[in-house]
């Protein structure tokens, strides 16, 4: 059953996106923020499917932690799953991602105008102040910036250092950090055509004030917060 309900989700995926592209590409002349949530779109039918499809329901605990004005998200990445369901969970955003995710054919040309902050990994420092320049600019705008500060998806139980760059935004520009924890991957794992039924938990941390903190000092506090969350989130692993 649950091979099938996989098979039909990926099926309902290839129908989808090449037409919700279009709609994105269409949308380039619009100010940012409507872009974002026209886009966002897709990302709301593509958890609505999981849903129905594939059995994968979630819960957001934390909300009222949220600040009133744009903030940086740092954030666990175990799967695909959290990268659409922050578009409905946070208000319109921006992501740090590597560029070669813009050259997918349909899905990359959508993100690409979802204002994202696209970077070299390979450049090293460059990277870090394109990061702090353009999530300054996209901050000023209205945007959220989310980042996924161990750099790629990782089993659930497992952890990797975290980079600077999300901290770094937050100490450059002054906006708050929002620590996020999961357990998409229990449901959703990495790389997996299998999705398996359950319930995803989506929690939100207190509110860290980058104002008179360094950037190691911000990483330090959303790690050891997001860390100590994944040991109840994801017990068993």
């Amino acid at each position: 059953m649950t091979l099938l309900r996989s098979g039909l989700f990926a099926l309902a995926l290839l129908l989808v996106t090449p037409p919700y592209a279009a709609i994105a590409l269409a949308t380039f002349a619009l100010p940012r923020l409507t872009r974002s949530r026209i886009i966002s779109g897709w990302s709301r039918l593509v958890v609505w499917l999981a849903r129905v499809l594939c059995g994968i329901r979630w819960r957001v605990e934390g909300l009222e932690h949220l600040p009133q004005r744009p903030a940086v998200v740092l954030a666990k990445h175990q799967s695909a799953w959290e990268t659409m369901a922050f578009q409905i969970i946070f208000p319109p955003q921006a992501y740090l991602l590597k560029r070669e995710l813009l050259w997918i054919p349909f899905f990359g040309w959508g993100l690409a105008l979802t204002s994202p902050i696209a970077i070299d990994r390979s450049r090293g420092t460059a990277a870090l102040r394109r990061l702090v320049r353009l999530g300054k600019e996209r901050l000023g705008q209205g945007l959220w910036v989310v980042v996924f500060p161990e750099g790629t998806r990782i089993p659930p139980g497992e952890r990797r250092k975290y980079q600077p760059g999300g901290a770094m935004l937050a100490e450059h520009s002054g906006a708050p950090v929002v620590p996020v924890a999961h357990n998409a991957g229990l449901v959703w794992p990495r790389n997996a055509f299998l999705k398996r039924p359950g319930m995803i938990t989506v929690r939100i941390g207190p509110t860290i004030d980058s104002d008179g903190r360094d950037a190691k000092t911000i990483n330090s506090l959303a790690e050891k917060w997001i860390e100590e969350q994944q040991k109840t989130l994801c017990p068993s692993s």
